[in-house]
């Protein structure tokens, strides 16, 4: 569904991405972790067309759109959210659904319609009683949401989920994990997501991507890349290995 071949990203004399492969298929929950540093956020930029890559291609639904503009690759179906959430301050959550609504996949061009189909997306977000509340009322988790939610307003085919789980308590970890699943049953949405959180990432995904210093590491099961000597090294450390 969403293919990565040899993409290397620099900035300047840094290289932030070198020579990264990846495939996402279609039905799949998979994460991408690693250090601060590594080229997470990155690898979502090139995908969304934040940037462009000076190696490699990617391709969508076997459609090339490296170096398309962000909005053109929204319009074929890859949704997005971002570390730090960035809603519509001065409109309520209902027209902060709705404006991904009218600009999205839904070929919705009525206001009222749009309306009627961002509330069914917050009931589904567990941000129905909150429909009417601004933004800035919300605490983070539902801020949280509120981020899925409009990413879900566009229509998606495989949605990029960039640390939902930050910040967040045990019983918030755990209903956002359920929230993930959710989304693939219910709506048929591919998932590719980053995240710190080992319970989310070892409990929700199917495979995981590893990557250190903008290379490709690991690529596999959570418990194979769990108990990989690179990863270990890298990132997870022994202690959480042994456990």
């Amino acid at each position: 569904m969403l293919k990565g071949s040899r993409i290397t990203k620099r900035f300047g004399g840094l290289v932030a991405l070198s020579d990264v492969d990846f495939e996402i298929r279609k039905g799949e929950i998979v994460g991408l972790i690693g250090p601060n540093g590594s080229g997470k956020t990155t690898l979502f930029n090139v995908i969304s067309g934040f940037y462009k890559p000076e190696v490699g291609e990617i391709r969508f639904m076997d459609r090339p759109i490296s170096g398309l503009r962000p909005y053109r690759i929204a319009a074929m179906g890859v949704g997005r959210t971002f570390q730090i959430v960035r809603p519509l301050m001065d409109l309520d959550l209902v027209e902060n659904v709705a404006v991904a609504v009218l600009y999205g996949r839904m070929g919705i061009s009525d206001p009222k319609l749009a309306a009627e189909k961002a509330n069914e997306i917050l009931e589904f977000a567990g941000l129905e009683t909150k429909a009417r509340n601004l933004p800035g009322q919300l605490a983070l988790e539902d801020r949280k949401r509120l981020e899925v939610a409009r990413a879900l307003g566009s229509k998606p085919e495989i949605i990029l989920l960039d640390e939902v789980f930050a910040g967040l308590n045990r019983k918030e970890i755990q209903e956002a994990i359920e929230l993930t699943f959710r989304i693939r049953d219910q709506f048929g949405i591919t998932v590719f997501m980053i995240e710190h959180v080992m319970k989310a990432i070892m409990e929700t995904c199917s495979r995981i991507i590893v990557l250190h210093h903008g290379l490709k590491i690991a690529d596999g099961k959570p418990a194979d890349v769990a108990n990989h000597p690179e990863v270990i090294s890298a990132y997870l450390g022994a202690g959480y290995a042994g456990n």
